[in-house]
C-alpha cells in the first residue's frame, strides 16, 4: 500500500513551548499551505487516518477528504505534567533526567518514547492487514520519526536526527511484512 504522511502546518506556539497533546491554533500560514496540499496531494485515498488534535483535524476538514477516521494512536507523545509550559520554566533535573534517557524516562504523568513507538506501531501493524491501496495519515513530528525508525530499523534514541518539517509530505510503501523484517531475513 502507498502511505502518504503529513505533519500538520505551523503552530501559533513559540518554539520555547512544551506542546505536545495540547490542542494549540494554527498559524496564519495555514490557507497557504491547505492550497499547496490541494494541488500536490492525489484525491484518490481509500483511507485518512488523522491525529484527533486540532491542528491536524483542521487540515483533514480543509483538503474536504472522504473516509477520515481519527485515530488516538497517531497523538504526539504526552509531555503529561509539561505540557503547555516553557522548557526553561520546568524542573531543571527532571528535565536533565528525561533528556538523559528519553527513550526510557518519561515526563511526570506523560509518556516516554517507547510508550509512542509502541503505539505507533500498533498502528501500523493493524494498516498492514489492510486491504487499501492508498492512505494519508496527517500526525506529527515525533509520530512521524517512530514511523520512519520502525520502517527503517533505526533506534528510537537516533529517531530525532530524522528532520520532519511542518507541512512536509513523505511517501512510503506498507507491505504486509515490515521492510526491516525483510532486510532482516535476507541477512
Amino acid at each position: 500500500m502507498e502511505v502518504y504522511v503529513i505533519r500538520h502546518t505551523p503552530v501559533l506556539v513559540g518554539k520555547d513551548i512544551c506542546y505536545g497533546q495540547t490542542d494549540v491554533e494554527l498559524s496564519d500560514s495555514f490557507e497557504t499551505h491547505l492550497k499547496a496540499f490541494t494541488e500536490e496531494l492525489p484525491q484518490d485515498f481509500d483511507a485518512v487516518f488523522c491525529s484527533p488534535l486540532k491542528r491536524c483535524t483542521k487540515l483533514a476538514e480543509g483538503l474536504s477528504l472522504s473516509n477520515i477516521q481519527f485515530e488516538k494512536d497517531l497523538l504526539e507523545m504526552n509531555f503529561g505534567d509539561w505540557e503547555n509550559k516553557a522548557w526553561n520554566d520546568l524542573n531543571q533535573d527532571e528535565l536533565n533526567n528525561w533528556m538523559s534517557d528519553f527513550v526510557n524516562i518519561q515526563a511526570p504523568n506523560g509518556e516516554n518514547l517507547i510508550q509512542l513507538s509502541t503505539r505507533v506501531n500498533s498502528f501500523l501493524e493493524k494498516l498492514r492487514n489492510k486491504d487499501f491501496k492508498k492512505v494519508l495519515l496527517i500526525t506529527h513530528a515525533g509520530v512521524i520519526r517512530c514511523i520512519w525508525g520502525n520502517i527503517l530499523g533505526i533506534p528510537l534514541k537516533n529517531i530525532f536526527k530524522i528532520p520532519v518539517l511542518h507541512g512536509e509530505i513523505f511517501i512510503f510503501k506498507l507491505g504486509k511484512v515490515s521492510d526491516y523484517d525483510q532486510i532482516k531475513q535476507l541477512s
